[in-house]
């Protein structure tokens, strides 16, 4: 490796630490309460070194948001070849708990971490492509469901569809992943219980197609 290629891996790895201990102070202190030069002082850096990376703390904000959805719309992206538009709302259901869970700093920090109206828009889905956002891939699907004749005739309004689905397993999401240190709540395996919901769901909401062969 040439002495170019490891500044650059070495500049990529102070970044990473940088939105490791960012998200981390977020979460845990709010987004007012951090500075850059607490962010600095987490990793043992300058502040100045922090700023060689980024202008500001909305800008490292923003540089989270990107990261973090784009994780997510990935996750779901593994599932964009099921043929089936409702048993891909199932697996969307899954996909977005299973992120939840295997990520809980990067989902606190997207969801459950309230953010000043100027810093929220850093973190605004409809700033983003279409393919790295997460949203709009559950409500396409909703949308082909609708199409397909497969979504209850009455249900016409693809977002409240959507968002119904996606508060279900916000549900279960942020419960295992604020309850589960509590000795005085036995929680269920989240599998099980994701499973319940998405399955209560969309047998509420939806109509049956086709067997498959």
């Amino acid at each position: 490796m040439g002495i170019k290629e490891r500044r650059e891996r070495e500049k990529q790895e102070v970044r990473v630490r940088i939105l490791d201990a960012a998200r981390e102070l977020f979460v845990r202190d709010g987004y007012e309460a951090v500075t850059m030069r607490k962010v600095a002082e987490a990793i043992e850096y300058s502040p100045t070194a922090i700023y060689l990376h980024f202008a500001d703390k909305e800008s490292l904000l923003r540089a989270l948001c990107d990261e973090d959805f784009l994780s997510l719309a990935k996750a779901f992206s593994r599932i964009a070849k099921e043929p089936d538009p409702v048993e891909r709302l199932r697996k969307i259901g899954h996909a977005y708990v299973d992120f939840a869970l295997a990520h809980p700093n990067h989902y606190r920090l997207m969801f459950m971490t309230s953010k000043p109206v100027k810093a929220d828009l850093a973190c605004a889905t409809e700033e983003r492509p279409v393919d790295e956002d997460a949203y709009s891939f559950l409500r396409a699907t909703v949308v082909e469901a609708m199409a397909a004749g497969r979504i209850r005739p009455d249900l016409k309004d693809p977002d409240v569809v959507a968002q119904a689905l996606w508060s279900g397993t916000h549900g279960v999401a942020s419960l295992q992943i604020v309850m589960s240190g509590d000795p005085n709540m036995q929680l269920c395996p989240p599998k099980k219980v994701a499973t319940t919901v998405i399955d209560a769901a969309l047998a509420g909401m939806t109509v049956p197609g086709p067997r498959r062969p």
